[in-house]
């Protein structure tokens, strides 16, 4: 497996405040790769170094085997979709595609954008006028312009409506197809478990864990949890299998799910609202930092 990038001890500090502390990870040529944390983890500072946009005080971003800064000027090579970034008043969908192909020496054919983004049915509409997800698909597309061998995306999908949401991982999977590197950036547990190959996960500057989600999942997570009403279970039973309560409902974890329903028929407890669930990112996070991802 070929390495796109190559990051060797990074640190930035900005006065009395360290956003990262000394981290290392390489990125998979042809991997979407998920840097994870709550807000101020350092994703974002991470990034932005990652993509030129700012200086590290320490350590080095290796991309195809050269380190970033001085002569080696990636910015042709890569493409970004911001947290936050202005479009311009009274141009359309399409008007904006051309003004942003001005801005690069090689592009992507805009047919070919406008499939991959799925731009079709908005190209004459003013940019002011598009809604949430229409507006991150173009943002999308400007990202994708200069056809870059690797894409940042920086928490792209934030205020996205559910299925909005949902439309735009399809995309992100159609241009991970075509060989793209991607870089992203979430504090959405199920995005990362839908869309990434590698994850690391930060919290306060410095990476807690890292491997693919499935991997982590294994290595942290043994049982599976239960999920019944609580009004359906005695509190002496509760309080003798210490089982936690959660949001009105007893938390069961077991590592064997057929061997823990038998005994709950034995206790005449009901099994109507039960629900069995696997542990997944959220959990992890949880279990790695003591606090959920969006606290």
């Amino acid at each position: 497996m070929r390495v796109a990038i190559c990051v060797e001890a990074l640190s930035k500090k900005y006065k009395d405040v360290i956003a990262v502390n000394n981290i290392s990870f390489n990125v998979q040529k042809g991997h979407c790769f998920g840097l994870l944390g709550p807000n101020g983890a350092g994703k974002t500072t991470t990034i932005e170094i990652m993509e030129g946009i700012i200086n590290a005080s320490s350590g080095t971003v290796i991309y195809k085997n050269e380190e970033q800064g001085g002569d080696n000027n990636i910015s042709q090579q890569i493409g970004i979709q911001f947290q936050h970034t202005a479009l311009q008043d009274f141009l359309t969908v399409k008007e904006t595609l051309n003004l942003f192909e001005a801005f690069y020496e090689h592009t992507l054919a805009q047919e070919k954008i406008i499939e991959l983004c799925d731009l079709g049915d908005f190209l004459d509409r003013d940019n002011r006028l598009l809604s949430g997800g229409q507006r991150q698909r173009l943002l999308l597309a400007l990202a994708l312009i200069n056809d870059p061998e690797i894409l940042f995306l920086d928490e792209p999908t934030t205020g996205l409506d559910p299925h909005a949401r949902r439309n735009f991982w399809q995309l992100i999977k159609n241009i991970k197809a075509q060989n793209k590197t991607i870089i992203l950036t979430t504090h959405y547990m199920d995005e990362a478990e839908q869309l990434c190959d590698d994850i690391v996960i930060m919290d306060q500057g410095t990476i807690i864990a890292s491997g693919t989600p499935q991997q982590l999942l294994t290595k942290y997570f043994k049982d599976i949890f239960i999920y019944l009403p609580e009004q359906q279970v005695s509190s002496m039973l509760i309080e003798k299998n210490q089982w936690e309560i959660v949001s009105g409902r007893v938390e069961i974890t077991t590592s064997n799910v057929e061997q823990t329903l038998a005994m709950l028929m034995n206790n005449n407890v009901s099994l109507a609202g039960l629900h069995v669930k696997s542990a997944n990112l959220d959990d992890l996070f949880l279990h790695l930092t003591g606090h959920s991802l969006r606290a």
